[in-house]
């Protein structure tokens, strides 16, 4: 549904992609406090997400939301204030309440099914933990609030010419007049606060006797209710919030801790905080006076009054002070982190991006079909229109890396995707598994990231159910029970580079090459070296489990995750030590739209190879290559012996090359460091070219990533340098193993 013209539908879109940033605070502060380094404001960050989401649901009606995030609130705030431990049990019903959070977040924003079930289950566990807490030891009872008219008179039979009935058929409701009086501290300051609640504090699902019980935990308080702006009942408005409270509280806390109670109701409602005095001989509080907000809606007509004694009204709010000051942050913290301008964030439908995409990419074929009818008409090189053209290169350059920006973003999001999937996993297998996440700031475009979650949570499953041992096979290798998942990511010679690692007991080679050959997936005498049996794990129905299960055992494996990260211009490599694990690495392109591509030409085809890949150029003499076995060729640069590939005989575009004077190569720089010489016939241009993904329908060789069209109209293939490169370092037969997955 279209929300341009629905501002209603605009502001529920922006408070689920709010919900999305709350969501991942709040999975960050958990993961903190899992990891021991907690501290209170970790635990005020979880406290306040929930809190944000449930007050959001509350405005829209999203009940189910409501009631969920209310008895997780709960148990957070017992966490804060230090009347439960958060340990290790309570943190994975943590984890496992913000994962169900998620879910509801996205069932309200979609639609679809309410899982009150799973609801249920987890309300459950939350009021166990509260039970345990309060079981483990006789608890105290909490001090019965007391209510006792202050200062406060009213004659209900002359409120107004129209009676207002029987009050006694009202349901009964604790008057909020006075808070019990605790024991009186030493050294105690007094302070006087007018509290007076907007529309928009009970429409967010927060309650004033909340907040004046937090009050009551800091020391006495004294409530006095001003119920002077009640109306006659004909004229009550339900909406409209007509009492007001002034407080005196004798504390020793601070006025920022004071206001702190506040904190989430900040510009919802009035708060006037003063200071009346202080005992023990110190020095009288300074006014901090925090600003009164504006009232919602006129006042309603008060009270008329029968008798000489009139209701005593809360002091007059001040014209203009300070709004509520936030909690204020130790003065260490704040010496360290200096206030910094905050940054506007404009939020994009992403559909405008990509047709902003879609059109850069069309002004750099422009661009490219400028420059080449230019190039034909033979005009001078320093001339005015090879001097614009240059300027419109620059220009164009400049828009397309701007586009990437917007388009780029952190991998954050889909780490937390797979923290969940990890933790469902291990729970399935019964294992005990930790995930550590390095180069979560990493930015790649967010097709990428979106096409790579499937793929990524089938290697995830795969770690925790086929890479790590069980706890009691870890003991007895000498390994702790818990296994390690490790999901990193970095930029690398202008590519990503995602890698999964366990620390299991790695592949076993024996086993996986005996199910190929049952499997009838290879020829039983097959001589297969490490690498090869590693790559058999990508064969289509390959599986080495024995019973299926609710995560494997099925026969849709690696196979799978190899077609998805080739559709991306990717490739994935395996690496396996016995005993100690395994590691799957995936490379991937920074983006799918444009890129700096050099131009060749091989047998007289023209291609092209990107150009972050190539390091140098080079050109043969005879001398300069060594054949180290038949097909088989080295050249030395700069002191190392780099392979040889003639490009032209691996895409079977010509028979491989017996003389190499005068030869061109390009030397390709692989991610892991190694080098390779690329044979070509020529190069022709550098340019920017845009990337055309191949369609299903197109058979996908071995080293070709995509296509794209040239400035004169030519379709161009571009290839990926490395894939051609390994292919051509594998044997005859590994290459039928490679082709057939």
């Amino acid at each position: 549904m279209s929300t341009e013209n629905d501002p209603m539908a605009e502001i529920r879109a922006s408070f689920f992609i709010e919900c999305e940033e709350l969501l991942e605070a709040l999975q960050d502060s958990l993961q903190i406090m899992d990891d021991g380094a907690e501290d209170g404001e970790t635990i005020n960050v979880v406290f306040r997400a929930v809190h944000s989401i449930k007050g959001g649901a509350g405005a829209f009606g999203l009940d189910a939301l409501v009631r969920f995030a209310h008895r997780y609130e709960t148990v957070m705030d017992e966490v804060r204030t230090g009347r439960m431990e958060a340990d290790v049990a309570a943190l994975k019903v943590f984890f496992q309440c913000a994962d169900h959070l998620s879910d509801l977040v996205r069932h309200s924003r979609d639609g679809g099914a309410d899982p009150a079930e799973q609801s249920a289950a987890l309300l459950t566990r939350l009021d166990a933990l509260l039970g345990e807490e309060g079981g483990s030891a006789e608890p105290e009872p909490e001090p019965e609030i007391e209510f006792q008219p202050t200062g406060l008179t009213l004659d209900l039979a002359a409120l107004d010419d129209a009676p207002m009935g029987d009050l006694s058929d009202l349901p009964d409701l604790p008057p909020l007049d006075r808070l019990p009086d605790l024991p009186a501290l030493s050294g105690v300051k007094t302070y006087t606060l007018h509290f007076a609640p907007e529309p928009e504090l009970f429409e967010t699902g927060n309650e004033p006797f909340m907040l004046l019980r937090a009050l009551q935990e800091l020391g006495t308080a004294h409530v006095t209710c001003d119920t002077s702006r009640l109306p006659a009942q004909k004229d009550l408005i339900p909406e409209q919030p007509y009492l007001s409270w002034t407080i005196e509280l004798e504390t020793e806390a601070e006025e920022s801790e004071i206001l702190s109670v506040f904190e989430f109701v900040e510009g919802l409602c009035s708060l006037k905080l003063t200071g009346a005095g202080e005992d023990a001989g110190s020095s009288e509080l300074p006014d901090l006076s925090p600003e009164i907000l504006p009232a919602a809606s006129p006042t309603p007509e008060p009270l008329k009054q029968a008798e000489p004694e009139p209701v005593s009204p809360a002091p007059p709010p001040a014209p203009t002070t300070p709004a509520i000051a936030p909690k204020a942050p130790p003065a260490k913290a704040a010496a360290a982190n200096t206030p910094a301008a905050v940054k506007s964030v404009v939020r994009v439908d992403l559909d405008r991006i990509e047709r902003l995409v879609n059109l850069v990419g069309e002004l750099v074929i422009n661009q490219a079909m400028l420059s080449q009818s230019l190039e034909d008409a033979n005009l001078p090189p320093h001339g005015d229109a090879i001097s614009g053209l240059e300027e419109f290169q620059r220009l164009t350059r400049d828009i397309q890396d701007s586009v990437m920006m917007i388009r780029a973003q952190p991998v954050k999001s889909l780490f937390q995707r797979m923290s969940r999937i990890i933790r469902e996993a291990s729970a399935a297998v019964d294992k005990d598994v930790r995930l550590h996440t390095e180069g979560e700031a990493t930015e790649v475009d967010k097709t990428v990231i979106e096409r790579l979650a499937d793929p990524l949570t089938h290697m995830i499953r795969n770690a925790v159910d086929h890479g790590l041992e069980t706890p009691a096979d870890r003991i007895a290798a000498g390994k702790p029970s818990e296994g390690q998942v490790k999901l990193t990511a970095a930029h690398r010679s202008g590519r990503v580079i995602i890698e999964v690692s366990d620390d299991g007991a790695g592949i076993n080679r024996p086993r996986v090459l005996q199910i190929a050959i049952d499997k009838g997936l290879i020829p039983a005498d097959s001589q297969l070296s490490d690498s090869e049996i590693d790559n058999l794990l990508f064969l289509p129905g390959f599986s080495t489990a024995s019973t299926v299960s609710d995560l494997s055992g099925r026969g849709v494996g690696m196979d799978v995750v190899r077609t998805a990260i080739q559709a991306l211009g990717g490739r994935i490599a395996i690496t396996s030590t016995p005993g100690k694990g395994t590691i799957f690495s995936i490379s991937l392109p920074l983006t799918l739209a444009v890129l700096d591509g050099m131009v060749i030409d091989t047998a007289g085809e023209t291609l092209v190879v990107p150009l972050n890949l190539v390091v140098e150029t080079l050109t043969f003499c005879a001398e300069d290559v060594s054949m180290i076995r038949p097909g088989q060729h080295v050249v030395r640069v700069r002191g190392a012996f780099v392979p040889v590939v003639d490009l032209g005989a691996e895409l079977g575009y010509r028979p491989p090359l017996s003389n190499f004077e005068g030869a061109v190569a390009l030397l390709i720089a692989h991610e892991n460091g190694s080098r390779a010489a690329l044979l070509i016939d020529n190069i022709l241009d550098q340019r920017q070219v845009v990337i055309k993904g191949l369609d299903d329908g197109f058979f996908r060789a071995p080293g070709i990533a995509a296509a794209t069209i040239l400035g004169d109209g030519q379709i161009a293939l571009i290839l990926d340098p490395s894939d051609i490169i390994n292919n051509a370092a594998q044997p005859p037969q590994e290459r039928l193993v490679g082709a057939s997955a």
